[in-house]
């Protein structure tokens, strides 16, 4: 059975109530949903409570899930509308400071710290499409479908992170 079979079997059971398909779903999402969170916000705690968090919100909605369309992009546009809110609450409250220390993410193939800094002056919106597309692999068209967005405003986003890193890199 191929992974896609496999990921609509997991949700068609846990939208049954299966546990176990609730955990094999858990367990192959979870690495890329707490990746996801942490290169917005750039807090491996706050990313772990956002992939969590993001988790049960699926959960909670399962039953409203279409089951035609795949459940990763699906659950990384939760994650990730929940990084951004998180990181303008943040900003909000005043909480960043400049020179705070973050502990690195537990992640195979660790970014530049010169990478991350940058990422982390951009603003949250165009973080969040730069993140989606050059590092967890969505196409433009996936990303304006999971953040609910325009592709042309998907691709302004990008092209204005982008421009934004290479002159701070």
């Amino acid at each position: 059975m191929g992974a896609g079979r496999d990921e609509r079997a997991w949700v068609r059971g846990a939208q049954r109530g299966s546990v176990s398909d609730l955990e094999a779903l858990f367990r192959a999402h979870w690495p890329r949903a707490f990746r996801a969170a942490y290169l917005v916000v750039h807090d491996a705690a706050a990313a772990e409570d956002i992939a969590q968090e993001s988790f049960l919100a699926a959960l909670r909605a399962l039953d409203r899930f279409d089951r035609g369309r795949p459940f990763g992009p699906w659950l990384h546009r939760i994650v990730v509308n929940r990084a951004i809110d998180w990181t303008r609450a943040r900003q909000l409250r005043a909480e960043a400071e400049l020179g705070e220390a973050h502990s690195a993410p537990p992640d195979p193939e660790p970014l530049d710290r010169n990478l991350l800094a940058a990422l982390a002056a951009l603003p949250p919106d165009h973080r969040a499409v730069i993140v989606l597309r050059h590092l967890l692999g969505y196409t433009p068209g996936e990303i304006a479908r999971a953040l609910d967005l325009p592709r042309g405003t998907v691709n302004s986003r990008l092209r204005r992170g982008l421009d934004s890193l290479k002159e701070q890199v």
